[in-house]
């Protein structure tokens, strides 16, 4: 037998993946008991299976299996279940293996035996952050606060895009928006549908990278009772809950190229199938997708619908990059702290002359979002009344400095790597986040830089 349902879902889902069958009945059991719904697998064939079949929050995996290794295997899961969290069981733990399995997106790496005490409390953890991602992924209804108000810059690109979202938002016209990872499609989204004849209904957000083709599809189009394993009653699909609605897809060039023909019948004529039914449902739904994807370039390369592209590409709004409205900055990291401050409600600091200037030059391939998260950081490690220079990220510091600057970066990036682990009590992945680098990366300039300290992850 290769998986077994143990209890009724309270906490979570786990999968456990081990040949050693006493150890996973051991861990079946503890587990469970801290109110678990626990899945099991003896190879990664069997687990692969149960991955495309069941939404998964956390799976607990042997490095060694018979047909081969947890490590590898983490990149895989993240493709079929882009949510879920894995940690990794290792009888035989090494630096490079550990490394490998944090930059294939693993949750943290243990050894069995010395480590068992925290199998428990990182099980919590990486079903908090799994929760995190699925409610970031899908949301049912708008943000009253994001409307064109909140969409701050007094840049001409800004200004442009803006207008172009007021004059197509009191239309019921499908809306495609374009640009970078982080330059505010969500935002636009919303202030679209606050400002729209569907304003007093739903709108339905969903990320479409987030979800395995599978589990995208009952999300979508819901299904019907034993539509497939575990589906143990009807389900209204987004489409539904959208209904007189908004239906917002981001990513929308993640959507498998199945699942786009049956979004086709959607906006050309309002009818959907769901998973295991036999007759047609239909929808009035408006739709508005993003991407920051080529569409034109995937069409070529046989990844998206040529029709779906025309469909959705009715009015089309170029979202502009934080490089290309420098003159924005000042006044997003002003917002961006203040808002910070009177969240955590500490007393006033600001962003001092220098600072402000290397904020400016620096190229944030992560736009607005890295900006937000940047801005955050460097207020939590704030000691006086001002963010300095060395408040900020290092490659920040680094973009803006002078030559002879950079010649002493490496011994202060050492110093600050430092006190950042200081800080989280030597939690490296809440280090990364701060550093706002991978776990990998830190990892490998502890080793670099021989970084001493008596760290707990």
């Amino acid at each position: 037998m290769h998986d077994i349902l143990v209890t009724c879902r309270m906490s979570g889902t786990v999968l456990i993946i081990d040949d050693e069958e006493q150890l996973r009945k051991l861990l079946v059991r503890v587990i469970t008991l801290e109110g678990f719904t626990v899945l099991e697998a003896n190879t990664l064939k069997a687990a692969a299976l149960i991955l495309s079949q069941q939404s998964i929050d956390v799976v607990l995996s042997d490095v060694k299996l018979p047909d081969g290794t947890g490590v590898d295997f983490v990149k895989k899961i993240k493709q079929t279940s882009p949510s879920a969290e894995v940690i990794l069981l290792t009888a035989f733990g090494n630096i490079a293996d550990g490394v490998q399995a944090i930059k294939n997106g693993a949750f943290d790496y243990i050894t069995k035996g010395d480590d068992n005490d925290r199998i428990i409390p990182l099980l919590h953890q990486a079903l908090n952050k799994a929760t995190l991602h699925k409610k970031s992924s899908v949301n049912i209804q708008a943000k009253p606060g994001l409307d064109f108000t909140s969409i701050l810059g007094e840049s001409s690109v800004i200004k442009k895009a803006i207008s172009l979202a007021q004059k197509i938002a009191a239309t019921d016209s499908t809306v495609l928006l374009l640009g970078e990872t982080g330059t505010g499609k969500e935002v636009f989204a919303n202030a679209i549908h606050l400002n729209s004849k569907r304003k007093n209904n739903s709108l339905v957000a969903i990320n479409c990278s987030a979800f395995s083709k599978e589990l995208l599809e009952g999300e979508l189009f819901g299904h019907k009772a034993g539509a497939y394993t575990g589906a143990l009653k009807d389900k209204r699909g987004l489409i539904e809950v959208a209904e007189g609605g908004t239906l917002f897809l981001d990513e929308i060039g993640e959507l498998h190229i199945e699942l786009q023909a049956k979004l086709l019948r959607v906006l050309e004529n309002g009818e959907f199938i769901k998973l295991g039914d036999t007759k047609i449902s239909t929808a009035d739904v408006r739709i508005i997708a993003a991407t920051n994807r080529n569409l034109e370039k995937e069409i070529e390369q046989g990844h998206f619908r040529q029709d779906l592209f025309y469909r959705l590409n009715v009015f089309s709004i170029e979202l502009p990059s934080l490089r290309e409205r420098q003159e924005d900055i000042p006044a997003l990291a002003n917002y961006f702290l203040t808002q910070f401050l009177e969240k955590e409600n500490r007393p006033a600091i600001h962003i001092n002359k220098s600072s402000l200037q290397l904020l400016c030059n620096y190229q944030w391939k992560g736009n607005i979002r890295e900006l937000k998260n940047s801005i955050q950081r460097a207020a939590i490690l704030v000691d006086g009344n001002e963010i300095l220079p060395e408040h900020l990220p290092y490659d920040i510091q680094q973009q803006g400095a002078t030559t002879q600057e950079k010649l002493s970066l490496a011994a202060v990036e050492k110093l600050h790597i430092q006190k950042i682990l200081q800080y989280t009590n030597g939690n490296k992945t809440k280090a990364a986040s701060l550093l706002e680098i991978g776990l990998a990366t830190l990892y490998r300039k502890i080793e670099e830089y021989n970084i001493s300290l008596n760290l707990s992850k």
